[in-house]
């Protein structure tokens, strides 16, 4: 085995067409997570009531 320190590799940003996903920087313990980014894929409008008919 070698004597290298156990590093995770720079991941590049991901991207796709509502998603996008980036590395996080290792915690205390050396779990690296990643952050999810979701775009808003539905448009929403305010209720309003019906008329009465």
């Amino acid at each position: 085995m070698s004597d290298a320190p156990k590093t995770r590799p720079k991941v590049p940003e991901g991207k796709s067409r509502y998603l996008i996903t980036r590395q996080l920087p290792p915690n205390a313990k050396g779990y690296v997570g990643y952050e999810t980014i979701w775009e808003p894929f539905q448009k929403e409008v305010p209720y309003s009531t019906p008329k009465k008919p």
